[in-house]
């Protein structure tokens, strides 16, 4: 535990722990002993025998009140995150005994394994620890900063009188602009993004260091999900929804190998023909006690526990079966899509496993659709998504990419990624029928489409006057509430016969429509 020594100077600190802690020490005796007699005689031999195991002791008392078990991190020399919590420990106590105030700050550099798979793993640790000099030019001597994980550093102040929200957001914006100044690398920019959180002792739940390091980190994680570089300040409310997100995952992770995570599917169709061409796959968990539960909710939790290739490999084994059992059942569909995130489109062994599983299924790779948001792609380098994306591609599968407009992909993505078909996104969509700008915004988008000889299917359709208007504008396929709602598998064959009465004609969804 740290004492009264862990307010002197980092600097100070971390240097008399290195030359006097543990077998250093040990090296210098001989070089101390022959000094002392040459210098002073038997009286300074004496003193210096007397005095060097004292030295050792207080050293060692250093390096653990700072250091936790004397580990640093070998990239950049920092403390780790042991070190951060007993540091933290040490000045909430000085803190409450002087009526002083202290805080914590964790902050994270952004998507920085993607960035480490672009340079390479040696210079991704050189850039780790250029960005922890930088953070070590804006910090004072008794400030303490921490290595916590792969991009992840922490920073504990020292006791001070006064500490509010507004110093706290200030450190915060000088902590971030430090991280994220462009980095020179092999010839090239690097632009870093960072998201921060950060405790006052002021709103930490109780008077330990731990309570203040894990709730900064709790503030972290709502930085995270409010979206690139947000700053976020630890309150009571966030460890209330902590509290409820981890309980949640709890469920879902259960409910996700138990069955009750469903894939369930919802109708595209052709505005030529009113045919079915397909269904998308999408997760629903059926709570035994609280009903449906949104997918927003449960998919962010399942992301966050590092579970959504797992979800990914069970929608996936759920469309295939369907695909199966409607062939079997005298109604072939032609394709059904399945949604991947980034981590999934980053597997090295994504497009073998896709092989794997639709011989397995003996399906056509046509027949298999992948749906990739366009914020997965629109920031995407030269990595393993285009290299995936290009051999699912190149075995057949067809590429769909999802919201399109919402995010931020250029025409070069389009062909980079091997888009076969855009999926406008709702927000262009809501209105169509009535709204001549939304007309122009839409017909903007088929039109660059059909240049590119790319598909068309717009996502979100409401109500049968946006779906007679996109068929006026020339929009190839819809999907929407309008066409029909997402329905677990037993509800498909019945819906496919009623929308067949309604088109006046037998079912025609072989596998040349669309």
């Amino acid at each position: 535990m740290a004492g009264r020594h862990a307010f002197l100077p980092q600097t100070l600190r971390n240097t008399l722990t290195r030359v006097l802690n543990g077998p250093q020490a040990l090296a210098f005796l001989p070089a101390f002993a022959l000094g002392a007699f040459w210098l002073g005689g038997e009286e300074a031999l004496i003193v210096v025998a007397l005095g060097m195991p004292i030295l050792v002791l207080i050293a060692g008392a250093l390096g653990a009140g700072t250091h936790g078990a004397g580990t640093h991190d070998a990239a950049t020399g920092l403390p780790q995150s042991d070190a951060m919590i007993e540091l933290a420990e040490a000045s909430m106590t000085h803190a409450a005994a002087a009526k002083l105030k202290t805080a914590c700050f964790v902050i994270e550099i952004e998507e920085f394994g993607r960035i480490a798979e672009r340079i390479g793993p040696g210079a991704a640790e050189t850039l780790i620890a250029r960005s922890a000099a930088r953070l070590q030019t804006i910090l004072r001597n008794d400030d303490g900063l921490f290595r916590m994980g792969e991009a992840r550093f922490g920073v504990v102040l020292p006791p001070m009188p006064r500490l509010d929200l507004e110093t706290g957001i200030q450190m915060a914006t000088r902590l971030q602009t430090a991280i994220e100044e462009p980095l020179a690398h092999d010839g090239r920019t690097i632009y870093l993004s960072a998201g921060l959180g950060f405790c006052l002792s002021s709103r930490s739940p109780d008077d330990s260091g731990a309570a203040m390091v894990e709730c900064a980190g709790i503030a972290l994680d709502e930085a995270r999900r409010s979206g690139p570089s947000a700053v976020r300040a630890y309150s009571p409310e966030m460890g209330q929804i902590r509290h409820r997100r981890d309980t949640l995952c709890t469920e879902a992770l259960i409910a996700l190998e138990s069955g009750e995570i469903l894939p369930w599917f919802q109708p595209q169709i052709s505005t030529d023909t009113g045919h079915v061409t397909g269904f998308e796959t999408l997760a629903r968990w059926i709570h035994p006690e609280r009903g449906l539960i949104p997918p927003a909710d449960f998919l962010a939790v399942l992301h966050d526990a590092g579970q959504i290739e797992r979800l990914g490999e069970v929608m996936l084994y759920g469309a295939l079966t369907a695909v199966n059992a409607w062939d079997a059942a005298g109604a072939p569909v032609p394709t059904i899509a399945i949604n991947m995130t980034g981590e999934e489109l980053r597997n090295p062994k994504l497009a073998d496993r896709m092989r794997w599983e639709l011989d397995r299924f003996d399906l056509a790779p046509g027949r298999l659709t992948i749906e990739v948001l366009e914020s997965v792609v629109a920031g995407a380098p030269e990595d393993m998504t285009a290299r995936n994306l290009a051999r699912l591609s190149e075995m057949g599968c067809r590429i769909d990419l999802d919201d399109f407009g919402a995010g931020h992909a250029s025409l070069a993505a389009l062909r980079r990624f091997a888009i076969g078909r855009i999926k406008i996104d709702r927000s262009f969509i809501t209105h169509v029928d009535g709204d001549p700008e939304q007309q122009r915004m839409v017909n903007a988008i088929l039109t660059m489409a059909d240049r590119l000889g790319i598909e068309t299917l717009a996502e979100g359709v409401e109500t049968a006057g946006e779906h007679a208007m996109l068929a006026q504008l020339g929009c190839r396929h819809v999907q929407g509430f309008a066409i029909g709602r997402p329905m677990p598998f037993d509800a498909t064959l019945d819906w496919m016969r009623g929308h067949a009465a309604r088109l006046g004609t037998p079912p025609r969804i072989g596998r040349g429509s669309g």
